[in-house]
């Protein structure tokens, strides 16, 4: 591996480490915050609903926009919005109209979901670009390194957001956010090469859309998986923590933040949970962990109908749920780059990320308008049909092996 590459990688990784925090915490800072001055489930729901649209548009065209321009100027284009927004949420005031401060939070919220995806698909695709191609098992632990670290910053991002907005109120929290994200932008633009993922053709509109069976299988595996997360862990979650076992702000933060982060560390292990070896299939893998995860919603629906201690049944399903999650997700992350040629990685991962985005979405839609409607049972049993349309999509998925031509190393 040439020390250029480790170096790129430590560049990138860092810079995606510092954009995760301030995006967990303003998460939490939003949801918190907006729940406090007497906002409905469905009502937080539609303050994310921009967020995860715009994601949507974000993923498609900004892998063909990183092919033509290089993945620094998508990556420094993502942590700079994200500055951006924070900063234009400190001027938000309670004493204006509900409808003017929903619209303003929602413009907000969107760049900070434009932000997030062009964060997240400049890091990702920089890995396939400072991996040697024949190298499968490193790009399988880096790969899983930094969507596990991401995770379990995600979750450290949680824990910040309800710790800042305790202890420097909501705008005094933005600031300090947008501090931190605007200096790794300044860091990262100073370290990486301007070429860093520019392919060598450059990409046409009218390739936006993939024309390969097995992102389009994956993409749609991965969108019906994050779905079925977010249908129970965006708005109806927290609100349950706090409405139903009397959690505190601090106290939500902070589970979910530990939640987040122990999800990472399993990702982040997963190459060695799973033995990856020179003969081994990914794909299969994750045929077989969809439908593991489909059991978790359902067994914690059946012990809440049996009038289990809620507590109990909650926490140690959520804990569950994460594991076999976290799993199904890092093998997710890994498929796309094995699946992807070399030269149009970013055109992939972004139509890949399109669908993860527009599972985030119609999850984040769903958590508060089905709490609402049933409480935390309807939102886990949606959850588990979710699983089910995931679990069938990735049945349809083909050997990693020959997919890539050649064994993995």
């Amino acid at each position: 591996m040439p020390a250029s590459g480790v170096r790129n990688y430590a560049v990138v990784t860092g810079a995606y480490w510092a954009f995760t925090l301030t995006d967990g915490a303003l998460r939490m800072l939003v949801l918190l915050h907006f729940h406090a001055l007497g906002y409905s489930p469905v009502s937080l729901a539609l303050l994310f609903v921009l967020y995860e649209v715009l994601g949507v548009v974000t993923n498609l065209f900004g892998g063909y926009i990183a092919a033509r321009s290089g993945l620094k100027m998508t990556l420094l284009g993502g942590l700079v919005l994200q500055g951006v927004a924070l900063l234009s949420l400190s001027f938000l005031r309670e004493h204006w109209p509900q409808a003017q401060q929903v619209a303003y939070v929602l413009v907000a919220q969107g760049l900070s979901g434009v932000a997030k995806d062009l964060t997240k698909l400049s890091a990702k695709s920089a890995i396939k670009a400072v991996v040697p191609e024949n190298e499968s098992g490193t790009l399988f632990r880096w790969v899983a390194l930094l969507t596990g670290s991401k995770n379990a910053l995600k979750g450290l991002g949680f824990f910040l957001g309800g710790g800042l907005l305790s202890w420097l109120a909501f705008r005094g929290a933005l600031l300090a956010l947008a501090l931190g994200v605007l200096l790794s932008a300044a860091c990262a633009g100073a370290v990486l090469p301007a070429e860093l993922g520019r392919a060598k053709k450059k990409p046409l509109l009218s390739e936006l859309l993939s024309k390969s069976r097995a992102i389009n299988l994956l993409s749609l595996a991965r969108m019906f998986l994050f779905c079925a997360r977010d249908v129970w862990f965006v708005v109806a979650l927290p609100v349950f923590l706090y409405e139903v076992l009397h959690f505190s702000f601090v106290q939500v933060g902070s589970y979910m933040a530990l939640w987040v982060v122990g999800y990472g560390g399993v990702q982040s292990v997963t190459p060695k949970l799973l033995r990856h070896g020179p003969n081994a299939n990914e794909a299969r893998a994750a045929q077989v962990w969809a439908f593991a995860l489909l059991l978790v919603p359902l067994l914690i629906t059946a012990a809440l109908a049996a009038n289990l201690s809620p507590r109990s049944v909650v926490l140690g399903g959520l804990a569950a749920f994460g594991v076999v999650f976290a799993v199904n997700s890092s093998l997710h992350s890994y498929l796309v780059l094995a699946y992807a040629d070399g030269d149009k990685v970013a055109e992939s991962v972004g139509f890949y990320y399109m669908a993860n985005a527009a599972g985030r979405l119609l999850g984040t839609l769903l958590s508060g308008l089905l709490y609402q409607l049933g409480g935390l049972r309807l939102c886990l049993l949606s959850a588990a049909a979710c699983v089910l349309l995931s679990a069938l999509a990735a049945l349809g998925l083909p050997d990693t092996r020959r997919a890539q031509g050649a064994a993995p190393s």
